[in-house]
């Protein structure tokens, strides 16, 4: 039986990544915390694939939104940072990445990715997950399916201004509406 995860701290990680400027580095849930962020975490199953460039783009183009929400976002999945880098040096028109505003973490060990419920063992990858932790760690969303379908970045900005609306929101709300 599957534990329950949203309302309880988050599962700690720290991953090496591949940063904004192509260089290596780490991120971790304690360094968003220290700063008082929100985390955005997403896992997609490989680099080099079809749907995964449409949707981590995506959340790139829209990345100074989430900025100005105060979250940081990190994508993540259990290809290597060289894999990484080489898709980000890879064209867009070309199925790459290019430039990204945010970086992409390597589980090559997969314990991030079984810590958070997303790992499909058998093939080594992760399904599509998503994750908002609030600044004190604590996971206030999970969403995680089928590895055919992207992610709508317009969907996972709404439900973290609900979040942090610290009300209670309707069906359908949208930013700006009053919260019940």
């Amino acid at each position: 039986m599957a534990e329950r995860m949203v309302g309880k701290q988050a599962p700690a990680f720290s991953m090496e990544a591949v940063l904004p400027d192509k260089s290596f580095g780490k991120v971790s849930l304690e360094e968003n915390m220290k700063n008082d962020k929100w985390t955005v975490l997403f896992f997609y199953p490989m680099d080099f694939t079809f749907v995964c460039p449409t949707e981590i783009t995506a959340m790139s183009d829209r990345y100074d939104e989430f900025e100005d929400l105060d979250a940081e976002v990190i994508g993540v999945s259990t290809d290597t940072i060289h894999t990484h880098l080489a898709w980000i040096n890879t064209d867009r028109n070309q199925n790459g990445l290019g430039q990204l505003k945010y970086p992409l973490a390597a589980d090559t060990n997969h314990t991030v990715s079984k810590e958070y419920g997303v790992l499909i063992e058998e093939e080594g990858i992760a399904l599509r997950g998503l994750f908002i932790i609030n600044p004190e760690g604590e996971l206030q969303y999970q969403t995680v399916f089928h590895n055919n379908i992207g992610r709508d970045v317009d969907e996972t900005l709404r439900v973290l201004q609900a979040l942090q609306t610290g009300g209670l929101c309707p069906a359908n709300w949208r930013p700006g509406q009053a919260t019940l």
